[in-house]
């Protein structure tokens, strides 16, 4: 794989203007039309289509840049590079490990490809509870079909690997629908590592596609430099603050003031509302850092005579939204069902139990066969999400409490979880759960979950997708932003992240982000005055 071609060192090599770290210090001070913080799927997506349009744009990443030459397939080398704290970022009380992409292209850059539109029963709720009126699923598609284009969201005929397969046979004996997920990948080598960075650049992630077209049309970037802070006059944005960092995200002397036009945040759900926060931005109604979601997720493992080899193959292609249409989408917690691929380090972190009892379970690791169940959050009225707020030294935390409704969802997901996989053939099922043994049949399964004391740490509980509060809603009172991307308060701040959902999405995100920051980015560029053109 070494031998391929490297668009990122090739476009280096011809020219991009690219600062900070190995690329060259920052400059003292910068004036651009647009400065945009942040270079996931929002950034991104802005990037392009604003430098497209003739605009005088700066990208801002916290991360460094890495490309396909540096992405080896190993756990060791991705973690401490691609991902924010590592791999380690946690919510306040430890009870929720949460992996986020810090690097060019975000969480694009590491995620598993899934790509689903925004669920029609979400967008309703947005209509009815946050005055969103415009945003039905017709009034959306042209954007999400230029979305899919530009990434190559497409059907995955390639036959499920073991370890997805287990969701769909297990889900057809009982059943219960389970099809296919739709993938943003061109020319995939179906190698599984894409959560440490794709070797092959076949995923369609912003580091190969939107950032290196903004480059290309002009852009600026500015890499492992984190904006500290807005500078702000009167009701205005005037600036940035920017200070340089280390991959450890220690600050290394370098300070740059970036000057801009407008200000776009697309720094993620935590970082964004922080970076707000520590710029003192007006928050009249009490909404900003709120209402954020995450998709608490648990998960299930099972073992099986044959192996599964979980490592290896696309890493999510099936998928059951059965459970979260059993209720109302305000009533009981609903959750969809995904397997996720399983790593050494991931599995060893992640799983219950240590010592001897770990052992085992790693000797285990070529047998082992997870699901995963993302809860819904933020519809039900007690399921509130959780709270960013800043810790002594400026840098955010997430408080997020594990209340009775999420815990409640969790229980029925353990169950709908373990059925499935023993329908599938399991030799034996483990909720993670630190008081749970591993089962041998389904009605041992079921007695035992029903027993489980459901508390957070007890509980294993992830997540990689986090959304909300800077929420879209008619009004300041019930949002941070317009309906337009645009901060209620500053009329030259948007915001263009997953921070923007009133609610979490009941799907994975990234093509939700994907198609809302399209069309917000397009009517940014004409209210700047510019001509805005389609995703190339």
């Amino acid at each position: 794989m070494s031998s391929l071609p490297d668009p990122i060192r090739q476009g280096l090599a011809q020219g991009w203007k690219v600062l900070g770290a190995e690329h060259g210090p920052l400059p003292d001070r910068l004036t651009v039309d647009v400065a945009v913080v942040g270079s996931g799927a929002g950034g991104g997506i802005t990037a392009e289509l604003l430098a497209c349009a003739g605009l005088k744009v700066l990208l801002i990443e916290e991360g460094p840049l890495r490309s396909s030459t540096d992405f080896k397939q190993r756990e060791s080398d991705a973690y401490p590079q691609l991902y924010q704290d590592a791999g380690s970022r946690k919510t306040a009380d430890k009870g929720i490990s949460i992996l986020q992409g810090r690097c060019v292209g975000g969480s694009t850059t590491v995620n598993w490809t899934s790509s689903f539109r925004t669920p029609t029963p979400t967008l309703a709720h947005w209509r009815e509870h946050f005055g969103l009126g415009d945003f039905t699923p017709e009034a959306l598609a042209p954007w999400f079909e230029q979305a899919e284009r530009r990434v190559n969201v497409d059907d995955w005929v390639t036959d499920p690997n073991p370890n997805n397969s287990v969701l769909a046979a297990g889900a057809a004996k009982l059943g219960i629908p389970a099809p296919r997920i739709r993938r943003n990948v061109k020319g995939c080598w179906n190698l599984g590592s894409c959560g440490m960075g794709c070797p092959t650049n076949a995923k369609q992630s912003m580091l190969v596609t939107t950032v290196p077209a903004a480059l290309n049309a002009g852009a600026q970037l500015f890499v492992q430099t984190r904006v500290e802070r807005l500078l702000v006059q009167g009701q205005t944005v005037q600036g940035l603050h920017c200070v340089s960092v280390g991959l450890n995200g220690a600050p290394t002397g370098e300070e740059c003031t970036v000057s801009a036009r407008h200000v776009v945040l697309a720094g993620g759900a935590i970082n964004t509302p922080a970076l707000l926060l520590r710029s003192k931005a007006p928050d009249p109604h009490g909404r900003l850092g709120r209402r954020t979601f995450l998709h608490p997720t648990v998960v299930s493992a099972a073992t099986f005579d044959a192996r599964i080899d979980g490592w290896s193959g696309a890493p999510q292609t099936v998928y059951s939204d059965h459970f979260l249409g059993t209720q109302p989408v305000d009533g009981p917690l609903g959750y969809k069902l995904e397997a996720a691929p399983l790593y050494p380090v991931i599995m060893a972190t992640t799983m219950a139990g240590f010592g001897t009892e770990q052992v085992a379970q790693l000797a285990q690791f070529p047998h082992t066969q997870v699901l995963l169940a993302l809860l819904r959050d933020g519809f039900h009225p007690d399921s509130q999400g959780g709270r960013v707020r800043l810790k002594n030294d400026g840098s955010p935390e997430l408080d997020y409490p594990l209340n009775a409704p999420v815990m409640e969802a969790v229980r029925r997901a353990f169950l709908s979880m373990a059925e499935i996989q023993f329908a599938a053939g399991a030799r034996t099922v483990q909720p993670l759960h630190e008081q749970a043994p591993a089962y041998g049949a389904w009605a041992d399964a079921r007695a035992g979950i029903q027993s489980l004391d459901l508390k957070p740490l007890f509980t294993r509980v992830v997540s990689a997708h986090v959304m909300g509060g800077c929420g879209m809603a008619s009004s300041p009172e019930r949002g941070v932003t317009r309906p337009d991307g645009t901060h209620w308060q500053w009329e030259n701040l948007s915001v263009h992240d997953g921070s923007l959902f009133p609610t979490s999405i009941g799907a994975n995100p990234q093509l939700s982000i994907y198609g809302l920051v399209t069309r917000l980015s397009h009517g940014l560029a004409q209210r700047l005055g510019a001509k805005p053109v389609a995703l190339a």
